[in-house]
């Protein structure tokens, strides 16, 4: 019943935007000029990065063939704040326009939030940080588990999972990620790995070129040296003598072997002394 309930939330916030572009044609007075000093970003919008070579051809065919697919805002107090549509305003400062065709609907700021977080999932314009950030907010906004997300959005649940668990990384390896010095692929093997063998990985990546299969070997060399550095760590030796001193006192058969001590029982009375001895 919670996924059905969620499914129709998300459905309505998304069908208010299609019913805004549907009516487009039939419903002209409802699409402003909007003075392109006058809209602001979307706060919550979770692209972070934008290509700029892909925002130039937009662009130039902005001012070739004007802008086919108006924007979507809601208005706010000294302005309007873009809901959807913020590629179309970027490309559209870089052309130089004054103003930009945009449809008003009214949405508050958690609906804003949604849409944006929705849109760009649904467009599949996120990188995978950016994905990783969108999937997680929508989990703690609609308070459901990956299973559910992924029958809301369509995606598979491993998929989901496995994105997520980008965020486990560093700062500076989701960085990376972000600025494509490094690809999805390099940093799903480096989770699990401390900051500074991250770091050593990333640096490696960028400066020698390391293919994901590269850095899958280099990680497991680096696990199978920390976990021989671990075992060499467990290599004290204690001083058990005065407990085996003290068991050969009360007759058992005691031997001493690194950090053990072996008791050799002959029968049964033998086990019941010792419990005695223990209790």
């Amino acid at each position: 019943m919670k996924s059905k309930a969620l499914g129709r939330g998300l459905d309505a916030l998304f069908g208010e935007i299609e019913e805004a572009y549907e009516n487009e044609g039939t419903q002209q007075e409802s699409i402003l000029e909007i003075p392109l000093k006058d809209i602001s970003p979307n706060p919550y919008q979770p692209r972070k990065t934008f290509n700029q070579a892909s925002l130039q051809d937009l662009s130039n065919s902005i001012k070739k063939d004007g802008l086919l697919q108006p924007i979507i805002v809601r208005k706010k107090s000294d302005g309007y704040m873009i809901i959807a549509g913020e590629r179309r305003y970027r490309a559209s400062n870089i052309a130089k326009l004054k103003t930009i065709r945009a449809i008003v609907i009214d949405a508050d700021d958690n609906k804003v939030k949604e849409l944006a977080l929705l849109e760009n999932i649904q467009r599949d314009e996120l990188n995978s940080i950016e994905l990783a950030m969108a999937y997680d907010e929508l989990i703690k906004l609609y308070n459901i588990t990956h299973e559910e997300l992924s029958f809301l959005i369509n995606k598979s649940r491993t998929n989901i999972t496995n994105t997520i668990r980008l965020l486990q990384l560093s700062k500076q390896t989701q960085k990376a990620l972000l600025n494509k010095k490094i690809t999805a692929g390099h940093a799903k093997v480096m989770i699990g790995l401390d900051e500074k063998e991250q770091e050593l990985i990333v640096n490696s990546i960028i400066g020698q070129k390391l293919s994901v299969r590269d850095v899958e070997k280099m990680v497991k060399n680096l696990r199978i040296s920390t976990k021989a550095e671990s075992c060499s760590q467990n290599n004290t030796i204690y001083n058990l003598t005065s407990i085996k001193n003290k068991l050969l006192g009360f007759g058992f058969n005691v031997k001493q072997t690194k950090n053990k001590l072996v008791i050799d029982f002959t029968d049964e009375t033998e086990i019941n002394n010792f419990l005695d001895h223990i209790s």
